[in-house]
């Protein structure tokens, strides 16, 4: 119960650093607003990732994540699953850590859906965590600016950035995605 009441903590700290507009959960035509804004950001950074994203059955879209933490962190936020083109349903993502950590950071998360098989699995799912129930490949770019043959074969491909770019060595793992109502 002390560690669930620290994360919660630590994330209401987080919001207020990292400049989120409201500590409270984000109405629907907010999230809506925020994954627009946060693809147009991704297409910026990688035309290979925006190609892959036309050939998804469906895309996950977190356009703010805060994780903070002193020795124990948490993150969350909150996106939309678009489905040709169109948020058709919202999750939360959060996830908790123990470790060396101090500091507070916002970052996009975009996870392809690339069939319609892991798409379907993924939405009946009544709570979905990462290495667990799937894989995710975590997108890298090599030379120029390409996406790796074997990642974009997997079925599942997520994409971490902030406004300085991909990030690189960061993982899905661990996190947990829930269905919200919005």
């Amino acid at each position: 119960m002390r560690h669930a009441a620290l994360v919660t903590c630590l994330l209401w700290l987080a919001a207020g650093v990292g400049g989120a507009p409201h500590a409270g959960a984000a109405s629907k035509e907010e999230i809506d607003a925020r994954v627009e804004e946060a693809i147009a950001e991704f297409h910026q950074h990688t035309a290979a990732g925006k190609r892959l994203a036309q050939k998804a059955a469906g895309m996950l879209v977190f356009p703010n994540v805060i994780k903070a933490g002193i020795g124990i962190g948490g993150e969350y936020g909150e996106g939309a699953l678009l489905v040709k083109g169109r948020a058709v349903d919202y999750y939360s993502i959060a996830g908790a850590s123990i470790g060396f950590q101090l500091g507070a950071q916002s970052r996009t998360q975009l996870i392809l859906f690339m069939n319609s098989r892991v798409l379907d699995g993924f939405r009946k799912s009544q709570g979905w965590q990462a290495g667990v129930d799937g894989s995710v490949a975590v997108a890298t770019l090599g030379a120029g600016g390409e996406i790796g043959t074997e990642t974009a074969k997997e079925p599942i491909i997520g994409f971490i950035f902030s406004n300085r770019g991909l990030m690189y060595n960061l993982t899905f793992e661990g996190s947990k995605i829930t269905k919200i109502e919005r």
